[in-house]
């Protein structure tokens, strides 16, 4: 699944935003949407869509997708297409849950602030201070790891490294699997690279329990969840498998795309965990356009802790596109805290994805 919004260059506020199994991003400009408006379907559908959306399906062998877009605060499309199960005829629809995987974590970054603005953590306080059992490889991460650190890929830590402790299913609980970090020996020194990990998101649902008394999924459900209005969705890998509208995972095996088991270990669900569908993004996608506003016009979070989750922090390589799509270069990619930023035709893009 794919999460993307635009900024304008000019005016700066983030403008249009499509969730998607295979996203689509459209550059727009205006004034700073109001508050999020209620889910219902607005003209400005992009020309065409219905089209590329079978094209994408028959191209990449995609079962069934859903699909929101944003733009200017109001849905202007939530929608489901295809089936939920290659030989089965229920169809997606715009509620059916699909598991949003990585795109959790900006709900783990969001908890976080919330917890900021309640004075209860501090960004660039040691991680220690709130889990004195936690420990990396070397003591001086260890002293030196921030809470901002946990969200951002730069510990040191080698790409996945930690995951087989989770993956496949193990019986490690996510505290068992923060404290054996302290055996895993860095691929590089502290804050000097980038390295796309998970483990720490999951020391990060162990600090959200540590300071609130309450579990990373209880918090988010009551504190995120609750306040969007994203009713039907749900904060466990394993509500996957309770049956009901929930769209069924597939993979190539054997040359064809099947349907497989759905992961069901809820020690990653701070990195990977939420089930959610087309209208339930399209609010939260409201929310994260208006800068925190809720629908009721209250605020999820302020102005400062939106501007703090979109903030690059760590730097990530830079590649150049193939030949024929060399007008795509990008100038600047960058991970803030649960977000990727970088630049698309010179519009400043928020972006995360999951697999």
């Amino acid at each position: 699944m794919f999460l993307r919004h635009t900024r304008s260059r000019a005016a700066g506020p983030a403008l249009l935003a499509a969730f998607v199994l295979l996203s689509l991003l459209m550059p727009v400009r205006g004034d700073s949407p109001a508050a999020p408006a209620k889910i219902r379907s607005t003209p400005g559908v992009p020309p065409g869509i219905e089209a590329t959306v079978a094209r994408i399906m028959k191209t990449f062998e995609v079962p069934g997708l859903a699909l929101a877009i944003v733009k200017d605060g109001r849905v202007v499309l939530a929608k489901g297409y295809g089936v939920r199960k290659l030989g089965d005829p229920a169809p997606v629809d715009a509620r059916t849950l699909f598991g949003i995987a990585s795109n959790s974590k900006v709900f783990t970054a969001t908890a976080l602030g919330l917890l900021v603005e309640e004075g209860k953590i501090a960004w660039d306080a040691p991680v220690v201070d709130y889990l004195p059992w936690f420990m990396m490889y070397d003591p001086y991460v260890t002293r030196e790891l921030s809470v901002r650190d946990l969200l951002v890929h730069r510990s040191g830590l080698g790409l996945g490294a930690g995951d087989l402790l989770w993956w496949p299913e193990s019986k490690y609980n996510r505290e068992d699997v923060a404290r054996r970090l302290r055996y895993i020996k860095p691929a590089t020194s502290f804050r000097s690279a980038y390295a796309y990990d998970n483990v720490l998101y999951l020391v990060a649902g162990e600090v959200i329990q540590a300071v609130t008394g309450l579990s990373w999924e209880d918090f988010v459900a009551e504190r995120i969840l609750k306040k969007v209005g994203m009713d039907d969705s749900n904060v466990r890998h394993s509500a996957a498998a309770e049956g009901g509208n929930v769209a069924t995972p597939h993979a190539r095996v054997e040359g064809a795309v099947r349907p497989i088991a759905p992961f069901t270990s809820d020690n990653t669900n701070p990195a990977g965990g939420i089930n959610s569908g087309a209208e339930d993004m399209a609010r939260w996608m409201q929310v994260r356009l208006a800068r925190g506003k809720l629908a009721d016009g209250s605020a999820l979070y302020s102005e400062r802790t939106a501007r703090e989750l979109e903030t690059p922090v760590t730097v990530r390589p830079n590649s150049a596109p193939p030949a024929e799509l060399a007008g795509l270069k990008t100038n600047f990619n960058a991970d803030a805290l649960g977000l990727g930023v970088r630049d698309y035709r010179g519009e400043r893009v928020i972006t995360h994805t999951g697999g």
